[in-house]
């Protein structure tokens, strides 16, 4: 047996196993760089306008920090520069998750050992997360190449963009790939990877806004080498620059293929590092635990937070000049940012996507109770003198303080970018920590539905909090300047917050968040007091809503088979006399839930 066998029936697998995910994300990524190219050709319709922004944004070093280089003036260049270095950085993160899941992910749970066990090669499972790697920036790469060109701008640009940003993510399997054989855990691989493209935008943005001699770290980076294609370019573009990355892929592809064959199963090569002979005293209870748990990811949120923010408040001192040659682009970031000023509606605009961000990490960090119980983690917890109240706290205490930290640190970084070029760091600072407090009672608001969902609709919480977090998000950036109308804008919560900088600072509408947040907080816990843990099925209103579209009202009004049905080979609904009869209180995973789990409630 050869070391790629069964490297087909992987691939299929791992193709139907990211069936919905990867066109998702590949078309996601797609789609926003299309609508990129659109908006460009709208906001800037005259060679004098981008004339004018090229020259302001050239003399930002904010800017070029943020974007690159722009390497001419037409829309395509604005497109290269705009999308070119984030549009590859999606690329790379749906690269990572892709060979990680496929690997060392599958070998941390188990499964390649039993996928092993069978007529498989070992080098089929890096193989065939290889391929759904290429395949995927191969998908990224054609879809741009067709979609721009249909969008009336230059064929040769829109192949060298496409190319491109596809080049970066094969890069970046090849560093995912040999990640996945150093580290022993699918988030100590996922770390390393991501710290490899954390570096390379640090070297790019180096490269793109320190002094001349320091030019050439932009080479040493694979998003550099985005920029160095010069797709769009007034001066032609560099396709020998497309041979860097694949030449970059092909030899972490065999590093990773040598450190393959010389390692064990399950094993990385990277050493393990021996704890404490005794454990800290923070971990004799569950705060201490849920803290040790999360505060890595914690501490990442607020690196790119400082990084983000404080290159973000460093461009509103150019943000008038900018604007003043697109008014479609002005009157957007004013409606958005609900401001009469300029720098103000951009501040404003800046602290709601820190809200949004201080969301998203504290809907994260409360759907670990999720992953915990999922991950039969939750159990050994609750075996011990801790209730399931004091357990949800402990989680929910860490998504309350990361979000207040993050926002703090968003406007602290924001207001020492702008204060200090603009020489007013002692009321920029201020003002811009007040206006990120302001929007902590919305992201309050998402956490708490969270922690209600995981209460009272687990099986469906995760896809549920998201989707609301989405949601918010969506209406409080395009709600606006659409002007939607008031019932649909009302449902986000950060449209009640006070827009600030620059405006009021009403108190009543913060009193109602506070008050709707403790209420549905206080929903979840009662919610998870009462439940089973454990239950990994679908409620009974998500089967009645899944038979409604399966033309089968009448279904979900049947028991459901016990789980023990779903885990011998026997059929569901059997009469064999010999099968033994199981107790209807096993939680199963599959099908509607019945009443009963391995932790009575009440525990």
């Amino acid at each position: 047996m050869t070391g790629s066998a069964g490297t087909g029936q992987l691939t299929s697998l791992a193709f139907r196993r990211d069936r919905v995910m990867l066109p998702a994300c590949v078309w996601g990524i797609v789609v926003v760089l299309a609508i990129t190219a659109r908006d460009l050709k709208v906001l800037y319709p005259t060679p004098a306008r981008r004339l004018a922004v090229a020259t302001s944004a050239g003399d930002n070093p904010a800017l070029r920090f943020l974007l690159g280089r722009l390497n001419g003036t037409s829309v395509g260049a604005f497109l290269a520069a705009r999308w070119g270095v984030w549009g590859a950085a999606a690329a790379v993160l749906l690269t990572i998750f892709i060979v990680v899941r496929h690997t060392r992910a599958d070998e941390e749970a188990g499964r390649l050992e039993l996928v092993g066990s069978a007529a498989v090669g070992r080098q089929a499972p890096l193989i065939a997360a290889l391929l759904a790697a290429v395949t995927a920036n191969a998908a990224i790469a054609l879809l741009t190449c067709l979609w721009l060109p249909a969008l009336k701008l230059p064929l040769a640009g829109s192949a060298a963009l496409a190319l491109s940003i596809g080049g970066c993510g094969l890069a970046f399997a090849g560093v995912a790939a040999v990640g996945a054989q150093r580290a022993t855990t699918a988030r100590g691989a996922r770390g390393i990877a991501i710290a490899a493209l954390g570096a390379a935008f640090v070297l790019r943005a180096v490269g793109d806004t320190g002094p001349a001699g320091l030019a050439w770290l932009s080479w040493a980076s694979p998003l550099g080498w985005v920029e160095s294609t010069r797709a769009f370019g007034s001066s032609g573009e560099r396709w020998w620059a497309l041979a860097l990355p694949l030449a970059a892929s092909a030899v972490l592809v065999a590093v990773a293929f040598a450190l393959a064959a010389g390692r064990d199963h399950s094993a990385g090569l990277l050493p393990a590092r021996p704890g404490r002979p005794a454990a800290s005293g923070l971990l004799r209870g569950p705060f201490g635990l849920a803290w040790r748990l999360q505060w890595g990811p914690l501490a990442a949120w607020v690196a790119g937070c400082v990084f983000a923010f404080a290159a973000c408040g460093a461009a509103a001192k150019a943000i008038g000049s900018i604007l003043s040659a697109s008014p479609a682009l002005r009157h957007y970031l004013l409606r958005v940012g609900y401001q009469a000023t300029l720098s103000d509606a951009y501040l404003s605009a800046l602290m709601l996507l820190a809200g949004l961000a201080a969301a998203t990490y504290a809907t994260s960090a409360v759907l670990r109770l999720r992953t915990e119980e999922t991950g039969n983690l939750a159990e050994p917890v609750l075996a011990t003198a801790t209730g399931r109240i004091r357990w949800g706290l402990s989680h929910i205490s860490v998504a309350v303080g990361g979000a207040c930290l993050l926002l703090a640190t968003a406007g602290l970084s924001a207001g020492l970018g702008y204060g200090i070029l603009t020489g007013s760091v002692s009321t920029q600072v201020p003002a811009l920590l007040g206006a990120a407090a302001a929007r902590l009672p919305a992201t309050m608001a998402l956490a708490a539905v969270a922690v209600l969902l995981f209460g009272l609709l687990p099986w469906e919480s995760t896809g549920l909090a998201w989707s609301a977090v989405a949601l918010a998000g969506v209406i409080a950036v395009f709600g606006p300047p659409l002007r939607w109308p008031a019932w649909m804008m009302d449902i986000s919560p950060f449209t009640q917050t006070p827009k600030l900088p620059g405006g009021a600072a009403p108190a009543e509408p913060l009193l109602w968040l506070g008050g709707i947040t403790l209420t549905l907080a206080v929903a979840g816990l009662a919610g998870l007091r009462h439940r089973d843990i454990g239950d990994f099925g679908p409620s009974h209103l998500s089967c009645l809503v899944r038979d409604w579209i399966a033309g089968d009202p009448h279904q979900s009004n049947e028991v459901p088979p016990p789980a023990a049905a779903r885990d011998t080979a026997q059929p569901p609904r059997t009469t064999n006399p010999d099968m033994p009869s199981q107790p209807p209180n096993q939680a199963h995973r599959t099908g509607c839930s019945a009443p009963g789990a391995h932790l009575e409630p009440g525990h």
